[in-house]
């Protein structure tokens, strides 16, 4: 029986092994996408970023719980910062979901960030659409706590919670950096400690102007992740967010953006595999950079002439 044909029939080691391929980009990559494709579009993806220390991984391990007792499948990717040493995850958040290892409708995989600048491994949005064909209802994508530059989050997932704490000083000034952009929900964690009030009131204050021009609701929930207090809501406001998203000229323009956002991220894939492997291999690169150190020519004119051969 064929990994493809277990996966079908609901067996989560094919699906793991599955992962596994499309994280490292085997040769089957390509192939196997293409035939799990017609199967995926029923789940919807939730990203949760946010600065390192939020409470994400208790976020997610509290709206697992609430999500199965509805009867729903989850799946969670926790991308996980890579160890400089061995290249792989260090698994911090798959230690701190111990809890849900027991629960037969959660399936947890641990990414490594890879380098990413995105807050987001780079397999990250194939792998939600192999959770999605295998069948999970909710897939809660937890990324690498790096504040700023999590903006990948917004292109690969439904939607987006950012979450914050009183303590981060520097809250207001992070979204006006970005993060304002690509939230669909605000959580200020954490909601018993001083100065909860304040930011939670601030974020509103920036958020107005948004919710004028746009007419979105943009949430701004105070919760308490750890015990329990809030989540409802917030799990409330993630089904309301699931219905305005599938709704009417909603669902086709997203659906439209989630279809190129796949092209392209596809074709970057395929480029940068061929870069490394037919366009420029090692052996090659070598060569043109013992060349530039001899005085011949520069970096900018040679990459300009491979870019051209290339027409």
């Amino acid at each position: 029986m064929s990994v493809l044909t277990k996966f079908y029939a609901g067996d989560t080691v094919a699906l793991a092994k599955l992962i596994s391929h499309v994280e490292n980009r085997g040769p089957e990559t390509n192939r196997i996408l293409a035939e799990i494709y017609p199967k995926t579009g029923k789940a919807v993806s939730v990203g949760i970023t946010g600065p390192p220390g939020a409470g994400k991984s208790t976020l997610v391990d509290k709206l697992c719980a609430r999500f199965t007792a509805d009867g729903k499948t989850v799946g969670v990717i926790a991308v996980d910062p890579t160890s400089p040493f061995t290249g792989g995850a260090l698994l911090g958040d798959r230690i701190r979901m111990q809890d849900l290892a027991s629960n037969k409708d959660v399936f947890i995989r641990s990414m490594a960030s890879r380098g990413s600048t995105g807050g987001l491994a780079v397999a990250t949005s194939e792998v939600i659409k192999l959770l999605d064909a295998f069948g999970k209802d909710i897939i809660l994508v937890e990324t690498v706590g790096v504040g700023q530059v999590e903006l990948d989050v917004a292109e690969t997932c439904d939607m987006t919670i950012v979450m914050l704490v009183p303590e981060s000083g520097d809250s207001v000034q992070a979204l006006k950096a970005g993060l304002m952009e690509i939230a669909d929900i605000f959580c200020v964690n954490k909601a018993d400690r001083d100065g909860a009030n304040r930011v939670v009131s601030e974020i509103n204050m920036i958020l107005d102007i948004k919710r004028h021009k746009t007419g979105h609701e943009l949430p701004v929930l105070a919760i308490q992740a750890v015990n329990n207090i809030g989540v409802e809501a917030l799990y409330e406001k993630i089904k309301t967010e699931t219905d305005l998203l599938k709704s009417g000229e909603n669902y086709e323009k997203h659906r439209k953006r989630k279809i190129r956002y796949d092209i392209i991220k596809t074709i970057e894939h395929r480029f940068t595999d061929l870069l490394k492997t037919e366009i420029i291999p090692e052996e090659k690169l070598r060569a043109l950079v013992d060349r530039i150190y001899k005085g011949e020519g520069n970096p900018y004119d040679l990459a300009l002439s491979i870019l051209n051969s290339l027409k």
